[in-house]
């Protein structure tokens, strides 16, 4: 089976999170078929250990949760303000259909590659299979039709939770993503990104 690995972050939302010239990356997790990896710490730290880990992990697919529109980006925004280099590549898609503002500072959403990694966006993926009735596609509501239990915390206070409850939060996200493609695996991967030939300047500038 092809080697998959979830992604996700959590934002510091004393700044409403979701600015990423205004608000720092609090932890990101890995999931993979056998276990969760929680980063935290000081957001360099992060950001250096999550792509030394990537640049590790035998090549995949990386699965994210509207990552083409927030996660990604938001990687690549703070990794350079931090003037760090990142193995990630992202590339400005017109084709993707919006439906939610792109992320503040961006154009739209991205295709992805990291290192020798693709990357799946399994909310489009899912959006793209959706039928009429489906219902909301949000990661804990899509999750909840399948049977998948969900973390569940006040998004509005990401940045008060123990680091406990941090660390919990953002690895049931990174499983719920990966859990949902696997799900769905031989329908999911097709919506694979192509891999950037070239990335944009605008977010990649951190090379």
């Amino acid at each position: 089976m092809t080697a998959a690995y979830g992604l996700d972050i959590e934002t510091d939302t004393s700044q409403g999170g979701l600015d990423p010239r205004t608000s720092p990356i609090l932890a990101v997790a890995l999931a993979s078929d056998s276990g969760v990896t929680v980063i935290r710490g000081p957001e360099p730290r992060i950001l250096r250990e999550v792509d030394s880990i990537l640049g590790l992990l035998a090549p995949g697919v990386i699965v994210t949760w509207n990552g083409s529109g927030f996660d990604l980006p938001f990687l690549a925004d703070r990794a350079r303000r931090h003037g760090l280099r990142l193995g990630l590549r992202l590339s400005l898609d017109p084709g993707i259909v919006r439906f939610h503002p792109p992320l503040p500072g961006h154009a739209g959403f991205y295709r992805a590659s990291w290192y020798g990694h693709d990357h799946l966006d399994a909310y489009l993926a899912y959006r793209a299979l959706a039928t009429e009735d489906e219902g909301s596609l949000a990661l804990k509501a899509v999750a909840a039709r399948r049977g998948l239990a969900a973390v569940e915390v006040d998004r509005s206070r990401i940045h008060q939770l123990s680091a406990e409850d941090l660390a919990s939060y953002v690895a049931s996200d990174a499983g719920l993503a990966l859990a949902l493609a696997r799900a769905r695996w031989d329908e999911t991967v097709a919506f694979l990104d192509r891999r950037p030939a070239a990335p944009d300047l605008a977010v990649a500038g951190q090379h």
